[in-house]
């Protein structure tokens, strides 16, 4: 057991990861399910492992990298992150029409914008909020 809780830990050494994520590295090393199970709880009682946590801080560092909600609630599924603690972390964001206007500010043609907006998760309705960001920057490029 002690030997479980050591590997999980080594794997936070570096940065902070899932639970999801720290069980599947030790099943890589051959921990069983029971021995992962006693590591993982040892790590949340000391703070060590925390979903919220790591839903939080990953959902904002992809905010701020600039995707949208349903892109980040993507990786944090894939993170292995359960739906309600991802909808929780996305609701703790600026609101994803803000971050579409915010970088569409910063970018050209209205067209390749929205496409690219939408390449990157943001929604429909947070996309067209945008536009008018998009069309005022191209007017102001042009006059």
């Amino acid at each position: 057991m002690s030997s479980a809780v050591d590997a999980a830990a080594r794997a936070l050494v570096r940065r902070d990861r899932s639970e999801a994520d720290v069980r599947r590295i030790l099943a890589r090393e051959g921990v069983s399910d029971s021995e992962a199970d006693v590591a993982v709880e040892r790590l949340r009682e000391l703070g060590a492992l925390d979903d919220q946590r790591f839903a939080a801080n990953r959902a904002a560092a992809l905010a701020e990298r600039g995707y949208g909600d349903a892109a980040i609630a993507g990786r944090l599924g894939r993170d292995g992150i359960p739906r309600d603690v991802a909808a929780a972390a996305i609701d703790d964001l600026a609101p994803e029409g803000e971050r579409a206007v915010r970088l569409a500010a910063h970018r050209g043609d209205p067209a390749r914008t929205a496409r690219w907006l939408a390449g990157r998760g943001f929604c429909a309705d947070s996309i067209e909020s945008a536009l008018p960001a998009i069309a005022d920057t191209a007017e102001a490029e042009l006059g």
